[in-house]
């Protein structure tokens, strides 16, 4: 009988979990027969308890499990410790980070694991239901603007009493991809006066379409400024410019600003610089949610809330965590809908095949090498 682990996040910054009450009943229904094992505490900072996962057909274990595991699923990249504990020839799929982080693909290859990085999935159609970073931006969208409103000593919304008016705050958000598009949602159900910038040209109606305001320097460059894959091409100097300058006139206006840019693979780009916070009143709020990149605001300080000149800069790490619940409960999601992928309908055994496009765009190692293109192997997909 193969075995399935589900891992203890080690990193004291990660709440989630890589498995749900759903997630465990659907594994033991996908048609092999699969001993699911989750270790000791793994959901308890995800309102998951053990008993939880036991009433759902899982066995309660500890880290050495993992050592018989066939298949492991974890939040984030096993330590150089964990990988030491699994077999040679399991399958780990996490979140993986793999940017920069060559040695420590190297030492999954050198362990002869099969590893795969969740957030290098395709964005095709058959894939949108394993989408990691879709599902956990979405997330992250919407705790951006809940942690900015409290941080936000105001209203968001219009209150006509008979003491007065309270005035509407004015929401600016910066990227307009799955976090931003939430966060728009959000601060409008709030009541807030939202408006939206991003360099992808298909955003404008996206952003008019959820009632916020569209800002952008709309010339033939931004026109043509986005990728087969859905995001967003690194802009010319000029355009960043003239973008940076209506932008700048733009956020001195605002009660709030939250920022979700970010290019796989490559530092943030800086969009908030120190004279933009200036010009910001005293009081406002700005949310960086790609601090973890280096950042969109200059100033920001990873893990950090810090004041700016009278602005309070908002710098959270692992923003789906602070939502672990909805978090692990979506994530798990994703990772069973690939994981079935790999179950054989003739045989109902696990069947990888290298040849399949979902795999061939996520493996980063098998057979003790590194076989991603973009990480030095000689398969692999583009994203």
């Amino acid at each position: 009988m193969p075995s399935l682990f589900i891992a203890k996040e080690r990193d004291p910054a990660e709440s989630r979990v890589a498995g749900s009450v759903e997630s465990v009943r659907k594994l033991k229904s996908l048609g092999f027969d699969v001993d699911v094992v989750v270790e000791a505490g793994a959901g308890m900072r995800s309102r998951v308890p053990d008993a939880e996962f036991e009433k759902a057909g899982a066995r309660i274990g500890t880290a050495a499990d993992a050592k018989s595991a066939d298949v492991i699923l974890k939040v984030r990249r096993p330590t150089a410790e964990e990988v030491t504990g699994y077999r040679s020839g399991a399958i780990v799929i996490a979140i993986m980070d793999p940017y920069g982080n060559d040695a420590a693909i190297a030492a999954m290859a050198e362990a002869g694991l099969t590893a795969f990085a969740m957030e290098l999935m395709p964005r095709i159609t058959r894939a949108q239901s394993m989408d990691v970073l879709s599902s956990q931006a979405n997330l992250a969208g919407y705790q951006a603007v809940i942690d900015a409103a409290h941080e936000y000593d105001r209203a968001l919304p219009m209150m006509m009493t008979a003491a007065g008016t309270v005035p509407a705050a004015k929401v600016f958000v910066m990227g307009a991809g799955v976090a931003g598009l939430q966060a728009i949602a959000t601060a409008r159900r709030l009541g807030a006066m939202v408006s939206a910038t991003d360099v992808r040209p298909a955003a404008k109606e996206q952003v008019a379409s959820l009632g916020a305001k569209f800002i952008a320097v709309e010339d033939e460059e931004f026109k043509a400024a986005e990728t087969a894959g859905g995001y967003a091409k690194e802009m010319s100097k000029d355009y960043q410019a003239k973008q940076a300058a209506l932008v700048a006139e733009h956020i001195a206006k605002q009660d709030i600003v939250i920022t979700t840019a970010l290019i796989p693979g490559r530092p943030a780009p800086r969009l908030v610089t120190r004279e933009m916070l200036d010009a910001m009143k005293p009081g406002s709020v700005v949310v960086d949610l790609a601090v973890e990149r280096g950042g969109n605001v200059e100033g920001a300080e990873a893990g950090q809330v810090v004041e700016r000149g009278g602005v309070k800069v908002v710098g959270h790490l692992n923003v789906p965590g602070r939502i672990a619940a909805s978090a692990s409960l979506l994530y798990a999601k994703n990772l069973v809908t690939f994981l079935e992928t790999m179950v054989s309908k003739e045989t109902k055994a696990l069947a990888v095949n290298m040849e399949d496009e979902l795999v061939k765009a996520t493996a980063l190692t098998h057979g003790g090498a590194v076989v991603h293109s973009a990480f030095g192997g000689a398969n692999g997909g583009d994203k």
